[in-house]
């Protein structure tokens, strides 16, 4: 064997020295040592190199990157809901990616790339002499990069030696069972460039607006050259260090062959062009449930051994893709509606000024405000600035005057959501208003108390008097609820026409009769389960927030009779192949309100729909079918809520800002009978037209089918007519005028004896003002402020986008709890697997 002749010469060398050792038995003994030392220490590391192999990542199959397939979530008629890819991206094959990518790509990080076996030992050595020398250097092949861009959680990015044996481990795995074709074709495929953008299709796309296949030289060296570091050289942000990045990469290719000197003085020159889009993943008809699914998804594709974002599941629900899109159609429409109203009332500069005192207070919480502090700013002069320029203050009104809306609907007969619209843009906020977002519910709170009334005993036809209310809270505070500037009328009243009319003075009265305690039972028992109920008076009038998702599931309660079903999204899970692997049933039926209490409740919320405040279903969206409903205003018209049942769909609606300190300012548009009611009515007459539920379906009063049930009502009716009904003299508040006794001439109630027009609202819900204060204890402790309702004046329609403040004299108002609740545990949305 002839060996090289730069073998021959180092061994030349150093033979003389290893004679000069033979003839010196003491520097043998030494140098015999050392090389025993040098032995452990290489055993040690292959040992502890072996060690490692088993913690790095099975290399079964690189190309399950490409064959990924996302979980998709389908209506129960088939449509697509939504796609859980766990990123944004397109596979390409390499032969239709620009061969500059590719060239520019190995010149710049691995130009041995065809030549080594996965690891690169002169680069890794030259690597280790300059980043010992201070000029910390990367020596990681194209591989190496691979393995760290498939495995993070395996590999992990630390600078460690541990971490780079494991990367090299993979590295050598990858290469034993695949080509270089392959290896790069997945690694262009997964390297990510920023802004959600995956792979270099989608980063063609995001910076350049064209195909993968159709990038030039230039642009090809610039998204290589951000590899180095996407965030630092990040064109859109940096354009200069992204520039000079890219003219490195050109000097890369040149020194490699793929560009010729001329064609490098002509590139170099050229200025750096970018066509930035960001490309959004498409959101689907349902993007706000599917990402409320996720996590429960995720859990159940963990415990058996699924992947929800490669293994290609279906997910299939209750969802109607029909009422679905028309929901989204509705909540937009509405949307638009109010944002011209909100538009022109906060467009005046002394709406929305450097001098209001609001504005100030954004401005102070703004991102911009604290990272300008952090800076070392003084305060006084970072707001100061921020309140001078313009363009910053019209951002800050936009975003945090932007409406927002929630829409949901359900089947009260199985619990299965049919609809579920959680803003108006989930691009624009991905946020949830119908299961994250906790609001003060309003009016829409009172059928708890109406129902807890009826459960006890009393009656729809029961009377109470519409007159002033004092209710002692203890601490020498009392509670004043009014109905606004609208006196109280002094005449008797019907409990349904209360309801109907969303009288405060008869709801407190009945709320006093009845206790908070059991009003609060009720609710949770009709399917107000997550959100945490104050037990005060102040609960009739809606001051605890709740979500939309639950007043539905409550409301579905007294459409179903009183029987609560739970929501149910989830009916069964397929694998890609349409093998079932798991069905879900509804929740069994719970008992929450007696039948003939739902019954006499439902009937009553009938008159909200046929003569109070949700009057507009006949009059303006023509709804002739059996329906009941109520509508929702709270402090300052913050929120408005309206929801409507049907005997085979209840659906509600939501409407206000996701900051509570920001509303419509008009006392007409800021009623749930004008913010949110249209949503839902615009559903139901579409629903209607087009079959989704049957016009002629009715709700049917049931007899009590248990034998207890009805001796219990023939013994309730007779103490009854032997005593006399409960009366608002027997259990009323301390101080109020007697109710008029049966036997006594009753004047009709002036509410309910003209019928409604609907181009004025006969009875508009109010905003909620703060209790009055009877000299308070120094030592009480602190309470919150408790609302209640107040009626705005009566008015001329205004029309959309005039934008008139409408700030009555008199009105007393209170600051509210600013923006939506935070998210707390929720029920799952799927139901009992069978």
């Amino acid at each position: 064997m002839t060996f090289p002749a730069s073998l021959r010469a180092r061994w030349a060398l150093l033979w003389p020295r290893l004679a000069r050792l033979a003839r010196r038995p003491e520097r043998w003994a030494s140098a015999h040592g050392l090389l025993w030392l040098l032995a452990a220490l290489a055993l040690a590391a292959f040992l502890y190199v072996l060690a490692l192999i088993p913690f790095t990542p099975a290399i079964s199959d690189i190309r399950k990157a490409k064959s990924d397939q996302p979980a998709q979530l389908l209506s129960a008629d088939g449509r697509l809901l939504a796609e859980y890819r766990w990123v944004n991206r397109e596979w390409v094959p390499l032969d239709t990616i620009a061969r500059p990518v590719v060239d520019a790509l190995i010149a710049t990080e691995d130009h041995r790339f065809y030549d080594h076996f996965g690891l690169d030992w002169r680069r890794t050595a030259s690597a280790l002499v300059r980043t010992l020398g201070g000029d910390k250097q990367g020596g990681s092949t194209i591989t190496q990069q691979l393995a760290r861009n498939l495995y993070p959680e395996d590999i992990g990015r630390a600078p460690t030696l541990t971490r780079k044996i494991k990367e090299a481990i993979t590295a050598l795995k990858i290469e034993w069972l695949y080509s270089k074709d392959e290896i790069l074709e997945t690694y262009l495929n997964t390297v990510p460039f920023l802004y959600n953008a995956y792979g270099i299709e989608m980063a063609a796309r995001t910076y350049f607006d064209k195909s993968a296949d159709k990038l030039t030289v230039l642009e090809s060296a610039t998204l290589i050259g951000m590899l180095k570091g996407t965030a630092y050289y990040n064109p859109v942000l940096n354009p200069e260090r992204a520039q000079a990045r890219r003219n490195t990469v050109l000097a890369q290719m040149k020194k490699r062959g793929k560009l010729s000197a001329a064609e490098y003085d002509k590139l170099v020159k050229r200025p750096l062009r970018i066509r930035f889009e960001r490309q959004n993943e498409v959101a689907g008809l349902a993007p706000h449930l599917a990402q409320q699914l996720r996590r429960q998804l995720i859990d159940w594709a963990d415990r058996n051994g699924y992947s929800l974002y490669s293994d290609g599941l279906v997910i299939h629900t209750t969802i109607d893709g029909r009422l679905q899109e028309i929901a989204n159609q509705a909540v937009q429409r509405q949307g638009r509606q109010l944002q011209g109203v909100a538009d022109a009332a906060w467009a005046p500069r002394s709406a929305w000024g450097a001098k209001s005192p609001l504005v100030q207070q954004l401005v102070r919480e703004s991102p911009q405000y604290e990272k300008a502090v952090a800076a070392g700013a003084a305060p006084e002069e970072a707001a100061r600035r921020l309140l001078d320029d313009a363009a910053f203050l019209r951002s800050l009104r936009e975003a945090k005057t932007r409406v927002q809306a929630g829409f949901m609907a359900l089947d009260p007969g199985s619990g299965a959501v049919l609809a579920w619209v959680g803003s108006r843009d989930y691009g624009v906020d991905p946020f949830d208003h119908v299961q994250a977002a906790r609001r003060q519910p309003g009016s829409t709170f009172k059928p708890f108390v109406y129902g807890a009334a009826f459960a006890k005993g009393m009656l729809p036809t029961d009377e109470l008097m519409d007159t002033a209310v004092e209710i002692p809270l203890g601490g020498k505070r009392v509670w004043r609820p009014t109905d606004g500037r609208t006196p109280p009328s002094e005449e008797p009243m019907q409990l349904r026409d209360g309801l109907a009319y969303s009288k405060n003075t008869i709801t407190a009265q009945l709320m006093q009769q009845v206790g908070p305690e059991r009003v609060a039972q009720l609710a949770r028992a009709m399917g107000v389960r997550e959100s945490k109920l104050e037990a005060v008076p102040a609960l009739a009038l809606g001051t605890s927030p709740v979500t939309l998702k639950e007043m539905v599931a409550a409301y579905g309660t007294i459409a179903n009779g009183g029987r609560y079903m739970a929501p149910q999204v989830i009916t069964r899970i397929e694998d890609k192949s349409g093998r079932l692997l798991e069905a879900f049933k509804p929740a069994s039926p719970e008992r929450a309100l007696g039948l003939a209490a739902a019954q006499e409740l439902r009937d009553a919320m009938r008159g909200v729909v046929d003569k109070g405040t949700g009057v507009a279903i006949r009059s303006r969206y023509g709804i002739t079918a059996d329906v009941a409903g109520k509508t929702g205003t709270t402090q300052d018209n913050t929120d408005g809520w309206f929801i409507l049942m049907h005997p085979q769909l209840v659906a509600g609606a939501w409407a206000g800002f996701n900051d509570g300190r920001i509303t419509l300012r008009s006392d007409y548009w800021g009623q749930g009978a004008h913010s949110a009611l249209p949503m839902v009515g615009d559903v139901f007459r579409q629903a209607l037209r087009g079959k989704i539920i049957d016009a002629r379906e009715r709700f049917i009063d049931e007899e009590e089918s248990s034998w207890i049930a009805s001796a219990t009502g023939t013994l309730r009716n007779w103490v009854y007519d032997l005593f006399g009904r409960p009366t608002g003299e027997q259990a009323g508040p301390a101080g109020a005028p007697p109710a008029p006794q049966p036997d006594q001439p009753r004047a009709p109630a002036p509410a309910a004896s003209a019928p409604p027009q609907e181009e004025r609202p006969e009875i508009i819900e109010a905003p909620l003002v703060p209790l009055q204060e009877v000299a308070p204890r120094a030592d009480a402790p602190a309470e919150p402020p408790v609302w209640v309702e107040q009626p705005a004046p009566e008015a001329p329609q205004p029309q959309p986008g005039s934008g008139a403040p409408s700030a009555a004299p008199g009105v007393v108002t209170a600051p509210v709890e600013r923006g939506a609740a935070a998210a707390q545990p929720q029920a799952p949305l799927f139901a009992e697997a069978r």
